[in-house]
């Protein structure tokens, strides 16, 4: 049984920082990229950063690219989002999220429970 469990989340003003950690369990990740989605309220799901396992390659949304840094500890089985220069349009549901191969895909095998994050104008 995998499991990814999110936390770090919470409120912070704009131009803040937040760091959120996703510790997965329940398989060997080695094979998998690993990442984090969101969604605003009244607004689709959208990919916001990956990573494949090794941490030799990473790829950000527009959105977030500059502000936003993701990370894995192995020996801890976490990945982790940096975000900096939060702003009020980063208010949303993160969600960790875990698929087998190199890609995370628009559909990945495994999902977290989801951590709020809002931003303060």
């Amino acid at each position: 049984q995998v499991q990814l469990v999110e936390s770090g989340g919470g409120l912070v003003q704009a131009g803040g920082s937040l760091r959120l950690s996703c510790v997965a369990s329940g398989r060997a990740f080695s094979s998998y990229a690993m990442g984090w989605f969101r969604r605003a309220p009244g607004k689709e799901r959208e990919f916001v950063s990956s990573i494949v396992w090794s941490g030799r390659m990473s790829t950000y949304a527009n959105s977030v690219k500059g502000r936003f840094t993701i990370s894995r500890d192995i020996s801890k089985n976490t990945v982790y989002l940096q975000m900096n220069s939060l702003k009020p349009e980063d208010t949303a549901v993160y969600y960790c999220a875990a698929n087998l191969g190199l890609r995370l895909g628009s559909n990945p095998n495994y999902w977290g429970q989801g951590t709020q994050v809002t931003v303060s104008s």
